[in-house]
């Protein structure tokens, strides 16, 4: 009897956590980034937050659920285009001859005829401001010879960046079986395209025009950006709209201020006006409850080491990234930093050469640690230097 007792209790111990504990947890897994952010919804299927500097995540809803993404999946597509150009294979001015499968695409496009051709930047200017499919099958020719294999490079792209719920079929987010994403995953995909600092001019831009047609039979497009956050909200610096009756109305947005920069992805909004309203929303939210301290720029010159045995006794030491900290807001004044730079570095020293760290601590607590590097070369001294270095140094007592 005594032991029938012992268990019953066990037992509704065991249903008394969990009426406490389940609730907790789903609220924790929902809103990740911030317990503030409970009270706090938007009117879509899928949302998700960023600091697009840090990749912290602010605010979450139904992120990782698989959707189809419209035509927001040309962030991934943009991101090949700003990969092959960084690294040299294509360049902005490239002549890009129009296919007539490029030329066939239905949806949002530019109507250009095959056997035209047009700058890689063109292609880029409609894919980013108006969605053009076309564009988008040209340019994944262009790069990959044909548009199935661009689609495989996307798709290894995305496991490269670690996208567990995505998968395409094609480049330009028409609708089609087993092409999907979720929030996170694009966020992520965005917050690398934005990495590469030419891309904010194609996705900024309000306006503008391209001329399309053959020789003598040729007619100028007028081009206003789907974007209307880039008019609307304060900072705003892009990044791509979407719809489809399957996907509903989605966006990727980004905005910047003082130097805090952010991404915001919404999928699913019944309206065109709810998908601008709501992400308006999720970046106030940002906005208001984070800032940004930004410590140096890239390659930002903080400090010299002392340089044994070279020709010169130091050298100056440099970042060897952007360094900005996301912090909430009121807690600027809380982050401070100590440069310390090597104690044993000897001629010869190259350029790029770790020299230092940098430490950073919020209320002296250790928040993280920054490599330093050689701003440039310093050869090793000769003989008759070193001497010179040493009498002048015993002269100084």
């Amino acid at each position: 009897m005594k032991y029938s007792r012992f268990f019953i209790g066990i037992f509704c111990l065991f249903i008394f956590s969990l009426n406490v504990l389940l609730p907790r947890a789903a609220v924790l897994s929902e809103n990740s980034g911030d317990s503030s952010s409970a009270d706090f919804t938007v009117d879509a299927k899928a949302a998700v937050l960023i600091d697009a500097d840090s990749g912290t995540v602010l605010y979450e809803m139904n992120s990782h659920e698989e959707l189809p993404p419209a035509s927001v999946t040309k962030v991934m597509t943009m991101l090949l285009i700003m990969e092959a150009v960084d690294s040299g294979r294509i360049s902005f001015e490239d002549e890009v001859t129009i296919s007539e499968n490029a030329s066939g695409m239905g949806g949002s496009q530019l109507y250009m005829e095959p056997g035209e051709t047009h700058t890689v930047s063109e292609l880029l200017t409609g894919i980013s401001m108006v969605s053009a499919n076309d564009a988008c099958v040209a340019m994944a020719e262009y790069i990959s010879g044909t548009e199935e294999i661009f689609v495989e490079k996307m798709n290894e792209r995305a496991k490269e960046l670690g996208l567990e719920n995505t998968h395409f079929a094609n480049t330009n987010g028409l609708p089609a079986a087993d092409h999907y994403t979720s929030a996170y995953d694009l966020a992520v995909t965005a917050r690398q395209l934005l990495s590469h600092p030419d891309i904010l001019s194609y996705l900024g831009a309000e306006s503008g025009n391209i001329e399309v047609g053959k020789e003598g039979h040729t007619s100028i497009i007028d081009m206003v950006n789907t974007n209307k956050l880039l008019k609307t909200y304060n900072g705003a610096t892009g990044i791509k709209t979407g719809f489809t009756q399957d996907a509903g109305y989605c966006l990727a947005s980004s905005a910047e201020r003082d130097d805090l920069r952010l991404i915001a992805v919404l999928l699913g909004a019944e309206t065109s006006q709810l998908r601008f309203s709501e992400s308006a929303r999720l970046l106030d939210y940002g906005f208001a409850n984070y800032e940004a301290v930004k410590i140096a720029d890239r390659n930002e010159i903080i400090g010299t080491a002392s340089v044994e045995k070279g020709i010169l006794s130091a050298v100056d030491i440099q970042t060897d990234e952007k360094i900005v900290l996301l912090v909430r807001k009121g807690e600027a004044s809380a982050i401070s930093y100590r440069i310390r730079p090597a104690e044993d570095l000897r001629a010869p020293v190259e350029e790029g050469q770790k020299a230092g760290t940098l430490e950073i601590t919020k209320n002296d607590e250790p928040l993280g640690e920054y490599s330093l590097s050689a701003s440039s070369d310093v050869r090793k001294a000769d003989l008759k230097t070193l001497i010179i270095r040493s009498t002048e140094q015993i002269l100084k007592g």
